[in-house]
């Protein structure tokens, strides 16, 4: 894999939050439309991983570079640009509690919206029907015009994965997207991100904390412990040792009871 196909390239990236180092020196590359999970014990790093990748924060020291350019390189109009293209999801979506669904959804392409256009969007929505469409493929569609503050905890989570969606971006960052949401949807909604991100060569890295749902979903598997990469690996190709030193001291909270049976595909872009 070369830089020019690389969709996040960390250089020995670093991210001190005061006096605690979050992440130390990390070394990792993700090529365009690949599909990886992030995994560790909490407090391992993974959301600072992610908000690094996303240029949500600047390294301490060391370099990114995203979707072929360095963020921090540029001026803050390009680094906004830049970001147009990255949808992060969020465990927690900041959505306000009065704000409506179809609005939250459309939210998505502000980035790439005028300010005029975005403005009137609050006032009359500009594409219900396509808001619609990706809010019924999470099984919301029903829910189009709720406010968000009347949505349990996993209905809110499947309308950040919506406003991602719907954003179409080249490169989608999801932080514990699934956690508020029983087995079944878990499993339908991360399912339907590795399909979304198949069929358009989306590149997509999610942080979990169900292993199983890591190794099920994810051809390539990155352990994350104490702010360093433990281990990056072929998910097909990791062993019961390898997440029992990932997970030393710590409670493995839902360890897969057998080993999922895994496909994996080579994204072509």
């Amino acid at each position: 894999m070369t830089a020019s196909n690389a969709a996040i390239h960390l250089h020995g990236a670093s991210l001190r939050h005061g006096q605690v180092r979050a992440l130390d020196a990390v070394n990792l590359r993700i090529g365009q439309g690949e599909r990886v999970a992030i995994i560790g014990p909490s407090g391992a790093g993974k959301s600072s991983l992610l908000h690094l990748m996303a240029s949500a924060v600047q390294p301490s020291s060391g370099r990114l570079e995203l979707l072929g350019e360095q963020p921090w390189a540029l001026s803050a109009r390009a680094r906004q640009r830049l970001r147009a293209h990255v949808g992060l999801v969020h465990q927690a979506p900041p959505l306000p509690p009065r704000q409506r669904v179809v609005t939250a959804v459309l939210a998505g392409r502000l980035g790439q919206w005028s300010v005029l256009r975005g403005l009137l969007n609050l006032l009359y929505p500009c594409d219900v029907a396509g808001a619609r469409q990706v809010l019924a493929e999470l099984g919301l569609a029903d829910k189009l015009f709720v406010q968000c503050g009347q949505l349990s905890g996993g209905q809110l989570q499947r309308v950040g994965i919506a406003r991602a969606l719907y954003q179409q971006p080249q490169l989608l960052l999801t932080d514990e997207p699934v956690s508020a949401m029983d087995p079944v949807l878990a499993d339908h909604s991360l399912a339907l991100l590795n399909r979304h991100a198949q069929a358009n060569c989306v590149t997509l890295v999610a942080s979990l904390h169900a292993v199983e749902l890591a190794l099920a979903h994810f051809p390539r598997v990155v352990g994350v412990r104490e702010g360093q990469v433990a281990f990056d690996s072929p998910a097909s190709a990791v062993t019961r040792p390898m997440l029992d030193a990932l997970y030393a001291n710590e409670q493995l909270a839902s360890p897969p009871t057998q080993w999922p049976t895994l496909t994996v595909q080579i994204p072509r872009c």
